[in-house]
């Protein structure tokens, strides 16, 4: 291949490419990019795309994360565009943020499906790039990117929205199972004049036993250790402006 560009194919051997080549820097105003991908075809077409756009600097490639953290952070570049198979890998595209200096990962050649759109965004991508995408839309995504937007399709956008609600539903749930009842709302309150289990007892009318279990469970809701831990939580609650504890979380 001849070069192109400022693109030429460095550490090439008879093997073709290490996947750890530099590309010379074309313009020092331009978005710094580096491309991140096993497939070869993918890191030779991209070089050569990209550099069709004054703006953008592909100042680096790899082929897989280790090469990724050692050369990508010597080149600084501001975004990191890395492909599917190894975005949707945990934590892949949170570390190669965090090593490149907190630059931006945008997945690309990503598969239009909950699965995929999912295990790209838990990994720590800021956007995500179909797989029917062209070359100007990859462009548009670098440049949303770079301005701190979240660069996908309406497809994916809903797939991100759903699984938001689907996890408010969740918390919903969760925050119903850990809510007081109002009996341990009351013996919460009780505990917070200081009174020991017999006097509560006493004033509600129960067995000394009922009222241990109902603090057990209160002390397990709460996620605290102690009863004056609970009542101080109880206080924070009616200070907060809740009418009680049973809307907690």
């Amino acid at each position: 291949m001849t070069e192109r560009a400022g693109y030429h194919e460095a550490g090439r051997g008879g093997n073709g490419w290490t996947g750890d080549e530099s590309v010379p820097r074309q313009d020092p105003r331009g978005v710094r990019l580096a491309v991140v991908t096993e497939v070869r075809l993918y890191r030779e077409g991209l070089v050569q795309a990209l550099a069709c756009y004054p703006m953008l600097e592909v100042v680096a490639v790899a082929a897989n994360l280790a090469q990724s953290i050692e050369t990508l952070p010597r080149h600084r570049p501001d975004v990191v565009l890395v492909d599917a198979a190894l975005a949707r890998q945990p934590e892949v595209a949170r570390r190669l943020g965090e090593t490149c200096g907190d630059a931006k990962v945008i997945a690309f050649a990503v598969a239009e499906c909950d699965d995929e759109v999912l295990a790209c965004l838990r990994g720590g991508v800021c956007g995500c790039i179909p797989r029917d995408a062209s070359i100007d839309d990859l462009v548009t995504a670098i440049e949303g990117a770079v301005r701190g937007e979240a660069p996908c399709s309406p497809s994916m956008a809903a797939i991100a929205f759903r699984e938001l609600a689907r996890g408010a539903a969740r918390g919903v749930e969760a925050a119903r199972q850990t809510a007081l009842t109002a009996r341990e709302e009351e013996i919460c309150t009780l505990l917070d004049s200081g009174l020991p289990n017999k006097e509560i007892a006493r004033r509600l009318g129960i067995e000394v036993p009922t009222v241990k279990n109902h603090v057990h469970h209160i002390l397990q809701k709460l996620s605290v250790g102690t009863r004056r831990e609970a009542a101080a939580l109880l206080r924070g609650s009616v200070r907060g402006g809740r009418t009680g504890m049973r809307q907690r979380i």
